[in-house]
């Protein structure tokens, strides 16, 4: 197992390296990679121009990329009016609340939804409540995030106002105010994430209550439910459990949209504002923060699958496993 994950370190390090090359290439390739600075500023943008390098050919440049990123953590400077000369660090630090908060919130919310109607589902199998839940599950995971943000939006924000329609700015995020303002794009995020739970939980579940081993159970005297919350559902857990990692990728891809909608001043938005005003250096750190996230967790889900169900073990030969 130890082997295995060491492994998976060095490919997803040089999956990382190789996305970043591609990325930083690409933006070498556009026509004026900074925009015109403002005001009095254009010293300060030569300036960085020179300690970055960007006079010099693209393999150098990239040296001087790659030192100042991993040796001092810098990633460069805003170049977007409002922020200029801002360290792209210390912004994308600012903007990362908003992000978890809201993307955080939808996983706990998603999860234990996803859970008890996939549970529902698999025991009243073939009844009008697995009917009425398979229409939801198809109709859920059919519609993108975004569209259920435009109809949460004009339907519970704007005609029943029951909720405001864009994100409350500021920092007090254990408030209601704050709760309430997020709660429509934590419903946006969360719908198709759900469906997903359920399905899953339900195919799964589904197969293992028809299993020998739960009617075993049952002829030890255990009831229905008992014999499905100690055994079946514990043994559903052994796919659950890593799909959760990777819906999380799904809400925080998802979230770069909503975001967007929503005025969450979040990583989402300052991707999407960074490409329309050519600040480079800013999107390049949000792109790869995402491509990070999505290399580690897929790590943790390989990991899981050892660590719920001791019986699965990577990396190992035959021998071992028999």
């Amino acid at each position: 197992m130890g082997k295995y994950i060491l492994k998976r370190v060095a490919f997803a390090i040089a999956v990382f390296f190789i996305i970043m090359t591609m990325i930083f290439t690409l933006f070498k390739l556009l026509p004026n990679p900074v925009p015109e600075a403002p005001g009095g500023y254009a010293q300060a943008l030569r300036d960085m121009h020179e300690a970055w390098g960007y006079n010099k050919p693209i393999i150098v440049q990239y040296v001087i990329f790659l030192r100042n990123v991993f040796t001092r953590g810098d990633w460069g400077f805003c170049t977007t009016v409002g922020t200029f000369l801002m360290p792209v660090t210390s912004y994308i630090a600012s903007k990362l609340p908003a992000t978890i908060y809201v993307n955080v919130i939808s996983v706990f919310v998603s999860l234990p939804l996803g859970i008890g109607f996939g549970i529902v589902a698999a025991i009243y199998k073939n009844r009008w409540q697995d009917h009425i839940i398979q229409v939801l599950i198809m109709f859920f995971i059919s519609v993108p995030s975004f569209v259920y943000a435009f109809l949460l939006q004009y339907f519970v924000g704007f005609r029943l106002n029951l909720l405001p329609l864009i994100f409350k700015g500021g920092h007090d995020y254990f408030s209601w105010a704050m709760f309430k303002s997020a709660l429509l794009p934590i419903m946006a995020l969360s719908f198709g994430v759900v469906a997903g739970y359920m399905r899953l939980v339900r195919a799964e579940l589904s197969e293992t209550l028809t299993s020998e081993y739960m009617l075993l159970a049952r002829t030890k005297g255990l009831t229905k439910a008992q014999a499905t919350v100690r055994h079946a559902l514990r043994n559903s857990l052994v796919p659950l459990m890593p799909s959760i990692l990777a819906e999380f990728i799904y809400i925080i891809s998802g979230s770069i949209i909503i975001e967007q909608i929503f005025a969450i001043p979040g990583i989402g938005q300052t991707t999407i504002t960074a490409f329309y005003n050519k600040d480079y250096s800013v999107f390049m750190a949000c792109e790869m923060f995402y491509v990070a996230i999505g290399l580690f967790a897929q790590i943790l889900m390989d990991m899981s699958y050892g660590l719920i169900d001791p019986r699965i073990r990577m990396g190992g030969n035959k021998n071992n496993a028999l």
